[in-house]
């Protein structure tokens, strides 16, 4: 083996397992890779790639800002949702548009106004900050523009092969109807339709907006009964042993119809238990630290990966996972969930494999453990009471 013990090698000690890698190589992807480099002993058979970091994803410049995407094209084991990240300069406007999909929206840093309108033609408008949301469920136009210090956002869609290319825009519009029609739906006449834009804007320059009660006008119908927007001091986490987790779903936020999401912080040494998810498969995105975790499917196949902040995350419904902290600083990560058609609501939902085992009959726990009845009561015993719960890395 190579003496170079900064040099990470595809060599398992406590097996014997694996030799040199004489590369060519990418060491820092090696590094940041270790669960990849040298796969723990537990791991069993193929399952696909699970994780991919926007850092890869091509960047779209635009003047007054920039947007990459995460869909199916670049992680195909995402078969629920696509992620979008995207950059708004001050003033800086997604220009007015709508979707054939929910879009999801976590603000990561600055703030930004969001104006909306319902199909009963009730307005909305909204200043986000890092921190909150706003959800848009398919067909409802929007617009988001960047205010005193600029913005940047995740969106979420609700569909895996999701394009922001596909986006239907308000510029294109114009620019594919007849000028004499656009002429006598706005009752004008040609020469100040023909200003109108014939390319699209997409991302472009504007000035930082007023107030909100200052900008507020046409408000014929009213406002829409339930904010598209959701503020992240409206809700207190709740506090485990050694993290944090809050949620957000229809609940709460009755606007988010289709997509459902969970925010949790772990603290250094702490993990978030092993479970599974019934009704979706789950996309995270890692905001903070640097985590591990092991995804366990069917057939006794297990993989484990490594993730940090930018990545994305997705595991197959149903699929067993824990997420631990490996690294010196918290690991926060927003789990992500679409609604099923067969379910009603969205709603976020775990099986804890300690509240499992907690409700049933000790003995037949012990029995397929092989411990003793006494070892089996001594397992951890959860109160689905709490959400969820953490626990201490082992010394």
């Amino acid at each position: 083996m190579s003496k170079d013990t900064n040099i990470p090698q595809p060599f398992r000690e406590s097996d014997g397992k694996g030799w040199i890698d004489h590369g060519p190589r990418n060491l820092t992807r090696d590094r940041e890779n270790p669960d990849l480099m040298v796969p723990p002993k537990t791991d069993h058979g193929t399952i696909p790639n699970l994780r991919f970091s926007f850092s890869d994803a091509h960047m779209r410049l635009e003047e007054g800002g920039w947007t990459r995407e995460v869909t199916n094209r670049e992680l195909p084991a995402s078969l629920d949702v696509a992620g979008v990240n995207m950059s708004l300069e001050p003033g800086a406007y997604r220009e007015l548009h709508w979707h054939k999909e929910a879009e999801w929206g976590y603000m990561l840093y600055g703030s930004a106004r969001v104006t909306a309108i319902d199909e009963d033609g009730r307005i909305f408008i909204d200043d986000v900050k890092a921190g909150d949301l706003w959800n848009f469920e398919a067909g409802i136009p929007h617009s988001i523009q960047g205010l005193e210090e600029g913005c940047e956002f995740l969106l979420v869609f609700s569909e895996a092969d999701f394009s922001e290319n596909n986006t239907f825009l308000l510029t294109e519009l114009v620019a594919h109807i007849p000028q004499d029609v656009l002429a006598a739906n706005f009752k004008s006449d040609l020469e100040t339709i023909k200003k109108l834009p014939q390319v699209e804007k997409y991302i472009f320059k504007g000035e930082v907006p007023g107030p909100i009660n200052v900008v507020r006008k046409h408000n014929q119908h009213g406002d829409v009964p339930s904010p598209f927007t959701f503020h992240r001091d409206s809700v207190t986490p709740y506090k485990s042993e050694a993290g944090s987790v809050y949620f957000v779903d229809e609940r709460n936020f009755p606007a988010a119809k289709t997509i459902s999401a969970a925010f949790v912080e772990i603290e250094p040494g702490g993990m978030r238990e092993i479970h599974w998810h019934p009704r979706a498969s789950e996309w995270l995105y890692f905001l903070e630290g640097k985590a591990r975790m092991t995804v366990f499917n069917s057939q006794g196949t297990a993989r484990t990966f490594n993730y940090q902040a930018g990545d994305v995350g997705v595991v197959p419904i149903v699929a067993g996972h824990y997420i631990q902290n490996i690294g010196d600083e918290p690991v926060r990560f927003i789990e992500v969930f679409k609604r099923p058609d067969a379910y009603p609501i969205s709603r976020y939902s775990d099986i804890s494999l300690n509240a499992w085992l907690a409700s049933t009959p000790t003995q037949i726990v012990a029995d397929h453990l092989n411990l003793t009845l006494e070892e089996a009561e001594a397992l951890p015993h959860t109160d689905r009471s709490e959400p969820v719960i953490w626990y201490k890395k082992p010394e």
